[in-house]
């Protein structure tokens, strides 16, 4: 049954239903409607000798031997009738010929025995047979259906796609990553190349990164490229209740590909299936664990001409089983980081085909932007500016709606309708205008992109900071410098209104991370050059729960007192900063209670001219910009 066949059996059906239902009902309304009178043979004959019968059928059983007689009183209405059974006898048919001669005229009607054909009577002996014993086999087929499908749980669930439609132009950001998996195209597409040499292509690859950075993505791209079938499954499939079945479903997975081979199998979130063994309370031999050992046996079986490639995605290889990691399976591990700016350019420009953004939008600002964002995060970026942008009826995506568009991706959507107190409003505006000076008269500390004082999420109001320049490196200047922004907040609460509010929590989170990061993980505290803690340790249960602390308690002692001295000699450094500044503390903020949003250029404008950019001063300052741009230009061209 083809596509629109199956469409036109669905949309027929609801009338099939309802004629069905209305016929039930007419049925039902004339069975319950009806008034059918059962007479005795006394109450028969003598209505049929007081002439009160004005209507009579007469139905031979032969079968019975048997009169069924039917028919109506002159005293009945149009739905009432009455019937008897009579034995067949000739004495019988002349008492009713007399009285339809003597007594009155009613009509009279001999109908011939519908049971007496043959084929009526293979209809009522044989047809309910036949509905019996077809019901008997559709429910023992059923069984054996359902039966068969239990035995199909060791079947694998990986779907095949014979020709995936990604390539590497749909891949945008990941220019060494492509580079790192070109290999396993040529492979794919010539293995004599590599097995003449002697070198054997890498049996799996697995893509490291955080969520949302095109690990999956990616691996499309290989198998479109290579042009090969290309198999794809999650690794929460593999698992089941039952013990075995997930390692009869890797077995069939690589039997598959084998019979299909040259292919790629991507198995996605690898972790669910492939986390270490023995890390449980209650021993190592579950389901799980059997399913990571069959996978391990089916990966370092296959030969080197196979042409089995096995590409896998995780978010948590540090939960990985070691030896999954080890040459002969996993040999090679592709990190895939969030996207730098040239990256995020790239990205910004894939995704940005079909939208239409205004001329005075250029992805270069858009990816200065939005440091920290994933390729997830700037398709979400692009879709809610173009959500907002039909929402509010404009034709084109203009700066407004890309700021509305970051606002909610980061923290959700505005909440208008909460009303602040003149007191808190003002409490806030401080507060945010307290990050903003700490941005400008430090070089280390995180710039300040947007302010605004309209709450959002759980948060009173916001302030979006993005490192000055990206860097791989910071220094310990940079660091303490970027605790002093975070401090900023209360500081200015503290040294303009002499009390302090809950609205620093999340700042202080921020700044005790980097602090403890800075004693336990980089050494810079007098404790040295020491790691005092792993980066990102999670706990397994039943294996690092009762594990020994690697330090003393005294040392403990100290990594809180050097943590506690860092964020103290920053909080004395950040006061002095904003004491000595609060005429430009007072100026932003007050520019926040009269605008509640103002941006970077705004804040720069502030600064130099001590009030807010006008319309006339904007389109000055367009005037002026641009023979400054034409002037650059002539002497490169006379250059």
């Amino acid at each position: 049954m083809n596509l629109n066949q199956k469409e036109l059996k669905k949309n027929i059906m609801p009338y099939v239903f309802l004629l069905v239902f209305v016929i039930g009902c007419l049925i039902a309304f004339n069975i319950f409607n009806n008034s059918v009178h059962e007479l005795t043979y006394d109450e028969f004959i003598k209505n049929l000798n007081g002439g009160k019968i004005t209507e009579l059928v007469i139905t031979p059983k032969v079968r019975t031997e048997t009169y069924k007689l039917e028919g109506k009183l002159e005293d009945y209405k149009d739905n009432e009738s009455f019937f008897l059974y009579l034995p067949i006898s000739d004495e019988f048919i002349s008492k009713i010929t007399n009285a339809k001669e003597n007594t009155s005229e009613f009509s009279l009607t001999i109908q011939n025995d519908p049971e007496a054909s043959s084929w009526i009577a293979i209809l009522t002996d044989v047809v309910p047979i036949l509905i019996l014993a077809g019901a008997t086999i559709w429910i023992f087929t059923r069984q054996i259906g359902g039966g068969a499908k239990s035995m199909d749980f060791g079947k694998s669930r990986a779907k095949l796609v014979e020709e995936s439609r990604a390539t590497f132009k749909d891949v945008a950001g990941l220019t060494e990553e492509k580079e790192e998996v070109q290999e396993l195209i040529d492979f794919l597409k010539n293995p004599k190349k590599f097995t003449n040499m002697g070198a054997r292509i890498p049996k799996g690859v697995l893509l490291v990164g955080p969520p949302g950075t095109g690990k999956t993505l990616l691996a499309r791209a290989v198998a479109g490229e290579a042009k090969v079938p290309f198999y794809y499954i999650s690794g929460s499939d593999f698992v089941e209740l039952f013990v075995g079945i997930g390692a009869s479903r890797v077995r069939d997975m690589f039997k598959q590909a084998k019979m299909n081979a040259p292919c790629l199998i991507f198995i996605d979130e690898i972790d669910a299936v492939g986390r270490q063994r023995g890390t449980g309370l209650g021993g190592g031999h579950d389901e799980r664990e059997q399913t990571l050992n069959q996978l391990l046996t089916e990966m370092d079986g296959f030969g080197a001409n196979e042409g089995i490639i096995i590409i896998a995605a995780t978010n948590r290889p540090d939960v990985l089983d070691p030896a999954l990691l080890r040459p002969g399976r996993f040999d090679r591990q592709v990190t895939v980081s969030l996207p730098d700016k040239n990256a995020r350019v790239e990205i910004l420009r894939v995704h940005a085909k079909n939208k239409n953004l205004a001329k005075d939008i250029t992805l270069d600002y858009l990816a200065k932007r939005t440091p920290g964002f994933s390729g997830a995060d700037l398709e979400n970026l692009l879709n809610e500016a173009a959500l907002l942008t039909v929402r509010r009826n404009k034709k084109e995506i203009t700066m407004e709606e890309i700021d509305e568009a970051t606002d909610r991706v980061l923290m959700g959507p505005a909440k208008v309708t909460k009303k602040y107190t003149d007191k808190e409003k003002k409490l806030v505006a401080y507060h945010e205008a307290g990050h903003a000076v700490m941005g400008l008269k430090l070089d280390g500390a995180n710039e300040v992109q947007k302010i605004t004082i309209i709450p959002r999420g759980h948060a009173g109001g916001y302030t979006m900071m993005t490192p000055k320049e990206e860097a791989f490196n910071y220094t310990k200047k940079e660091l303490l410098e970027s605790i002093c922004g975070l401090l900023g907040g209360r500081v200015s609460e503290e040294v303009t209104f002499n009390e302090i509010t809950t609205g620093a929590h999340d700042d202080f989170k921020k700044a005790t991370k980097i602090a403890r990061s800075m004693v336990t993980e980089y050494g810079m505290s007098s404790l040295g050059p020491m790691m005092l803690e792993e980066p990102n340790e999670n706990t397994f249960l039943g294996r690092d729960y009762t594990k020994n602390r690697n330090i003393s308690d005294t040392v403990a002692h100290e990594i809180d007192e050097e943590m506690r001295s860092i964020i103290n000699e920053c909080y004395k450094k950040t006061k002095k900063i904003i004491s000595e500044n609060k005429d430009l503390l007072s100026l932003i903020a007050n520019a926040l209670l009269e605008n509640e949003t103002i941006t970077k250029e705004q804040i720069d404008y502030l600064v130099e001219h001590k009030h807010l950019p006008k319309e006339d001063d904007e389109k000055t300052l367009e005037v002026e910009e641009k023979p400054k741009k034409i002037k650059k230009t002539n002497k490169e061209d006379t250059k």
